[in-house]
């Protein structure tokens, strides 16, 4: 772990280890496998003359070939680098998974079949399923869970604090009130919103030939349906699986990557809400309204005793910035290719599992600061009434209904660059021609209750 040249698979291995079965090397050999084998076994029930029915001993065997070792994943690396025993070295990982099935097989009873292991594809139709099978499996079983728990945090600290006053800022200057629960529930709502996005997607995956129009499929058997057959295909990944896959029959070599574009365009736009947020509880740190609860024997400067620093929502905020670079760059660069198929987008999909592993570190040590963090009330409170003045709007606001002439003239001379106490806006509510009735209401407004309907958005 120390020699790790990336820190995700280094200082922050424990935090993004659930991503090692879906993207690490031998995860992708395991797919590229499992693809494979069920396409065998599909090939196998079209009734081919020359291809026989598997027997159920027999699929198992193949759907069982896809939980590789350690071992057998070097096997296959090694076939692709250097070379294993008699198979000259490939230089070309999809034939490298091929030559390894034919020779795991190759003396089982599928041993009269082992040329069937591949037939009619490119390297692209067993990439283009096993990649998006991974990324639905993550989605599924890593990030959604982890934005949720994002989400139900942010959820429970609304609606705990929904009617907690706070002052606003506009332009980094206090603004009418709020509440800290409702300033909490924008941030819930608008990652909801993405999350809802995210996961209604479909994975578009193609297997249709070298350049997309079943060629050798038709040249081999002109009388098969191999568009349905593709399409059955494909769906029939889609048991128990949430985010599902979907059959791109106009794709060339490829896939054209448009809905992985839109997965991580999502991502990003879901990381960046998160940024914002970071941001704003950092804010809030600094300013003393959020305390954080201290940790025996964690130090917060190695030459500052006092600190306690607000590193799990800076941290967050780094990697989800480092994050975004890549989605940004995934969504930019995967849908262009240089006519029918170049390899540059090869290279930058071995990378998925880097961008999602700074996502998943961001989106833990949001979880982690959440749970470290408590609003201080009375230097909330405090602040906010230090600036009586943000009840000026509500003073302009009536007497323009009570038809007063120039409030907001008045107002704007009555207070700015002053400071000011409420008494001082009662003196002026006396000097008003107006009924006692609409003085008293006036007094009345303070900033601790002039939050409108706060509240009640929160709870929406």
């Amino acid at each position: 772990m120390l020699t790790s040249i990336s820190p995700i698979d280094g200082r922050y291995r424990k935090t993004t280890d659930p991503l090692a079965q879906f993207f690490s090397e031998q995860a992708l050999i395991s797919y590229r496998i499992f693809v494979e084998c069920e396409y065998l076994i599909a090939l196998s029930e079209l009734g081919l003359p020359e291809l026989r029915k598997f027997t159920d001993d027999e699929k198992a065997l193949l759907k069982g070939l896809k939980d590789i070792s350690a071992n057998n994943a070097q096997i296959v690396s090694d076939i692709e680098t250097k070379g294993y025993k008699d198979i000259p070295a490939t230089n070309h990982d999809v034939k490298a998974v091929e030559y390894f099935m034919k020779m795991k097989l190759a003396n089982t009873s599928l041993k009269d079949v082992l040329e069937w292991i591949h037939f009619a594809l490119t390297s692209y139709d067993t990439n283009t399923p096993a990649r998006g099978l991974m990324l639905s499996d993550t989605l599924e079983q890593v990030i959604f869970p982890a934005v949720n728990e994002i989400n139900f945090s942010l959820t429970a600290l609304a609606g705990k604090y929904k009617n907690l006053p706070m002052l606003a800022r506009t332009h980094g200057q206090p603004a009418s009130p709020t509440t800290f629960g409702k300033e909490i529930s924008v941030f819930q709502h608008r990652l909801n919103r993405q999350l809802e996005q995210l996961k209604s997607v479909k994975i578009s995956v193609k297997l249709s030939g070298a350049t997309g129009n079943f060629n050798a499929h038709i040249a081999a058997y002109p009388k098969i349906d191999w568009l349905k057959f593709s399409s059955n295909f494909i769906q029939s990944f889609n048991v128990n699986r949430k985010i599902k896959l979907e059959p791109n029959l106009h794709a060339t070599q490829i896939d054209s990557h448009d809905s992985e574009a839109e997965i991580f365009d999502n991502l990003r736009r879901i990381n960046t809400i998160l940024i914002g947020f970071n941001q704003d509880i950092w804010r809030y740190i600094s300013d003393g309204w959020l305390k954080q609860k201290k940790v025996e024997g964690e130090v917060g400067s190695s030459t500052m005793p006092h600190k306690v620093n607000p590193i799990n929502f800076e941290n967050s905020e780094g990697n989800l910035g480092m994050a975004n670079a890549l989605l940004n760059h995934f969504a930019m660069k995967l849908p262009i290719s240089r006519l029918q198929r170049d390899l540059s987008d090869s290279t930058v999909e071995r990378n998925f599992g880097v961008a999602l592993g700074h996502c998943l570190i961001a989106y833990k040590y949001i979880i982690k600061g959440l749970a470290r963090v408590a609003p201080d009330e009375q230097k909330m409170l405090a602040d906010l009434q230090a600036c009586p003045e943000v009840v000026t709007e509500a003073i302009q606001t009536i007497l323009r209904r009570e038809g007063v002439a120039m409030p907001y003239e008045q107002m704007k001379e009555l207070t700015r660059g002053k400071t000011l106490t409420l008494q001082d806006f009662a003196t002026f509510i006396d000097s008003l021609s107006v009924s006692p009735e609409i003085k008293q209401q006036l007094k009345h407004i303070t900033p601790e209750n002039y939050t409108g309907l706060a509240e009640k958005l929160t709870e929406m």
